[in-house]
């Protein structure tokens, strides 16, 4: 496979076709981007790839910090028993970390990964302040201050992804620096449930979002040295800001998304039949029509439609139904063990845990096959995975035990979470050129984060519009549940397709290079 990347091309997963060598001459080269000098000693690498690592933790620290005591935020606004009101406070976060994180990619190509990644911390934590503070306001506020705290891991992530992908060129300890990102994602879900749950039991829930701050601050200080220095990119002055920048494209793309998905969470609070909804719906999806449109045009699109080819889209389609799945899994797991059977935030949070040992082997063992897996057999494995968590909790009796489903759910969710992340990731980053990565990591945290932050509004009208008003409970969590399992199924369709799609590839690729071989001996065998 064509590589974005010089060195080691044996990995399994460098099946991914790639127009970006017959694009290069099309395409104007408006900045050329260098390699990061990883560090030279370990102990500085392990504390490089840490820090980095410490964005993909915070990020879903940030999403559990609210999760886990849902209902003791909730009823401090006096919004404990709307479930669609409630839905908001996740969902909200994992809107603009999902739709801005597009914008961070482009804006780290073009002024430098470490001054955004340095930038997201400290805004993350400025915003994750304010959140605690709107204890004293009203939930319209504490949603906006979520809502902008997301800022700030969107600025993190695609930057954060980035710098690894100019750091380290293909092979295992790439694989292996991927992995290790990946697997803060149930890590970090943990931390924050657990730190937010103990401050909202025991001191006030608003300590927890004071707390995370000052880590965010810290992580912002010590990234700075931290971080090896990453070169300013080389700039074709022909061009300006707004034409480099796609503009353009950040205005419509991020406005389309933004309506989509808002209307999709509001629904289940005021209603399809609220006119507005409807409007913001259509809205939002004429402007994505012209997103594409613009794009197709731009002189330097946002997404580079031209290094994309169809087995990515199988990829992005894997990703999206996967972690759609796992964002209705884990807040309707935490609604059902808090609601229907009781168990206190810092109790679930316990429950919750085997997703982080169970997280970390999947990762690291993921991290060790990718150069020897195809990438598609990865994918199968991560969407299997997926479903059955989903299956084992969309399923589950409320006076069952808890090692019986749920346990077993907390077990297998995460291989789904830490094989289909640093697959997907690492496919992006070799398919693409070093100018392009972050935007190649904005790709696919546009898509999980936004998947979840979506399939959440799925779920509230689908529970909302089967719970006969609120009166049966434990009929809407399952409504929602079922939804999550088809989500996991339809990925585990795509993944197949994806595997007959990528079987022709390599036995086309085979087959010319037989042909290839057999008009050589052709050549020779007149001469000898």
């Amino acid at each position: 496979m064509p590589s974005s990347h010089s060195g080691d091309d044996s990995s399994g997963l460098h099946t991914v076709g790639t127009k970006q060598e017959e694009d290069h001459d099309l395409e104007p080269v408006e900045l050329t981007q260098s390699k990061v000098e990883r560090p030279k000693s370990l102990p500085r690498e392990i504390a490089f790839i840490l820090i980095i690592c410490m964005a993909q933790l915070m990020t879903q620290a940030g999403l559990g910090q609210v999760i886990a005591p849902l209902h003791i935020i909730g009823r401090s606004f006096g919004v404990e028993d709307s479930p669609a009101q409630l839905s908001w406070f996740p969902a909200a976060y994992s809107l603009t970390v999902g739709t801005f994180i597009l914008i961070a990619g482009r804006l780290g190509d073009l002024y430098g990964h470490k001054k955004l990644f340095v930038a997201g911390f400290l805004w993350f934590a400025l915003w994750t302040m304010l959140a605690g503070f709107a204890v004293y306001s009203n939930p319209v506020f504490f949603d906006c201050c979520r809502a902008f705290q997301g800022i700030g891991p969107a600025f993190l992530l695609p930057n954060g992804v980035a710098i690894l992908g100019r750091a380290y060129e293909p092979g295992l300890r790439k694989q292996m620096a991927f992995s290790a990102f990946g697997a803060m994602a149930p890590s970090g879900f943990a931390f924050g449930a657990a730190i937010s749950s103990l401050f909202a039991e025991f001191v006030w829930w608003p300590w927890g979002f004071w707390v995370m701050a000052m880590l965010c601050l810290l992580l912002g200080v010590a990234s700075i040295f931290l971080i090896p220095h990453t070169p300013a990119p080389q700039f074709d002055n022909t061009h300006s800001f707004w034409v480099r920048a796609d503009i353009a494209g950040c205005i419509t793309g991020v406005s389309g998304l933004v309506l989509i998905n808002f209307a999709w969470n509001q629904a289940p609070v005021v209603g399809w039949s609220n006119p507005y909804v409807g409007v913001l719906l259509i809205i939002g999806i004429i402007l994505l029509g012209i997103f594409g449109q613009i794009e197709k045009r731009a002189t330097f699109p946002l997404v580079p439609f031209s290094s994309m080819t169809p087995d990515l889209g199988f990829i992005l389609g894997c990703v999206a139904c996967g972690w759609a799945a796992f964002g209705i899994w884990v807040f309707y797991s935490w609604q059902f063990i808090e609601e229907l059977r009781g168990v206190s935030p810092l109790l679930g949070a316990a429950q919750f845990s085997p997703t982080v040992i169970s997280g970390c082997i999947a990762a690291f063992t993921t991290g060790s096959i990718l150069h020897r897996v195809p990438g598609s057999v990865v994918m199968m494995i991560a969407l299997g995975a997926f479903c059955i968590g989903s299956i084992l909790v969309g399923t589950m009796p409320v006076s069952q035990t808890y090692w019986a489903q749920l346990f077993v759910s907390q077990v297998v969710m995460p291989w789904g979470m830490d094989m289909s992340f640093p697959a997907a990731t690492l496919l992006l980053s070799n398919a693409m050129p070093r100018k392009h990565q972050g935007v190649a990591a904005s790709l696919v945290n546009t898509i999980i984060n936004y998947s979840i932050s979506l399939a959440l509004g799925f779920a509230g009208t689908i529970e909302t519009h089967v719970n006969y008003g609120g009166k049966d409970v434990l009929r809407g969590y399952r409504g929602a549940l079922y939804l999550g399992i088809g989500l996991a199924g339809l990925g585990v369709v795509l993944a197949m397709f994806f595997g007959l799609y990528e079987h022709r590839g390599s036995r086309k690729n085979k087959n010319h290079a037989e042909d290839a071989a057999s008009s050589d001996d052709k050549e020779r065998s007149p001469s000898e």
